[in-house]
C-alpha cells in the first residue's frame, strides 16, 4: 500500500474523479483512472480510511429550492475576545440562511456564505439580521454575480 502521507498520481486521479461525481460506480471509476476494479476499490477505501475523503454530498440547486440569491458577507467584530467570537459564531448557527461561516485572520474576522429568496432578501438579511449579531462592528455584503469554479482541484505533486 502507499505511504499515508503521500498520494501518487492514481490516488489523485481517483480523488478528482470522485470529486466530480461522488456517485460514480467503481467499475466506471476504475476505467476512468485506467486500473482494474479491485485495486481501484481498495485505493478508494484507503483514501476514505486515511481521511482524504471525508464524505459524499449532494450539490443542491439553490435557485430551484427558492434561493435565487447567494452572497458573501464580510464581518468585522468590535473585538476579538474569545467570548465575542463564541457569541458571534453561536448567533450564526441560529440563522438558516447562513450556509458557511469561516473565521479569517487579518482585517476581516469572518466570511459568511448566505442564501436568500432574492437580492432584496439578501440585503435585508445582512442589514437586519447579520449586522445585529453580537459584537458585529461592520457587515459588508457581496452578492454573487456568477460562479466560475466548482470547488477547486486536487493539487498535483
Amino acid at each position: 500500500m502507499r505511504d499515508k502521507t503521500r498520494l501518487d498520481a492514481i490516488d489523485r486521479h481517483i480523488l478528482r474523479a470522485l470529486h466530480d461525481d461522488g456517485r460514480i460506480r467503481n467499475i466506471d471509476l476504475a476505467a476512468r483512472v485506467n486500473i482494474t476494479p479491485p485495486p481501484c476499490l481498495r485505493r478508494a477505501q484507503a483514501l476514505e480510511r486515511d481521511g482524504y475523503i471525508r464524505g459524499y454530498h449532494a450539490e443542491l440547486d439553490a435557485p430551484r429550492l427558492g434561493f435565487g440569491a447567494t452572497g458573501f458577507v464580510a464581518v468585522i467584530l468590535a473585538n476579538q475576545t474569545r467570548d465575542a467570537l463564541a457569541a458571534f459564531e453561536a448567533g450564526t448557527l441560529e440563522i438558516p440562511a447562513v450556509r458557511d461561516c469561516v473565521a479569517l485572520s487579518g482585517e476581516i474576522d469572518f466570511i459568511l456564505k448566505c442564501v436568500a429568496k432574492d437580492e432584496a432578501a439578501f440585503h435585508a438579511l445582512v442589514s437586519g439580521t447579520i449586522a445585529r449579531l453580537p459584537g458585529v462592528k461592520e457587515a459588508r455584503s457581496h452578492p454573487v454575480g456568477r460562479r466560475m469554479v466548482k470547488y477547486g482541484d486536487i493539487p498535483s505533486d
